[in-house]
């Protein structure tokens, strides 16, 4: 992903962290991941000034506490981090889940397949995307 900035994943499923983590170092991504729970520890860490910002948002919506939608309402409404590229990725399927992300400016929407092997293509098509985006500074 671009440079070596942190990536954020906000996930509460430990599996699918570690599938994450796994995938990202199939395809070569060496960036840095901060791993959290659920969209409230997400803007606790993004608002902790010792984080950088990151790169990149992984999210996921079913999350306990703050969901995914949440978490996206939350982070939209402050300045300093509402154009951070937000990726859903997620089991849902749902119509309104899809255009609630959206409507919240988030760059793409995916659904995790469980398939191993396919999942990575999801995160190479995460990080040719983002690596060839020009993102505002």
């Amino acid at each position: 992903m671009k440079g070596m900035k942190t990536i954020l994943l906000v996930e509460d499923d430990r599996v699918d962290a570690m599938t994450v983590k796994r995938a990202l170092k199939a395809i070569h991504v060496g960036n840095p991941v901060a791993l959290v729970g659920n969209g409230e520890e997400g803007v606790a860490w993004l608002q902790d000034p010792q984080n950088e910002r990151p790169c990149i948002i992984l999210l996921d919506l079913n999350m306990p506490r703050m969901n995914g939608i949440e978490f996206l309402n939350a982070i939209k409404q402050e300045e300093h981090l509402r154009t951070i590229p937000v990726v859903v990725l997620t089991t849902s399927k749902d119509e309104l889940d899809r255009a609630k992300s959206f409507d919240l400016g988030v760059a793409g929407y995916m659904v995790k397949p469980v398939d191993y092997l396919q999942f990575v293509e999801v995160i190479r098509t995460i990080n040719l995307y983002w690596t060839l985006s020009e993102l505002p500074a």
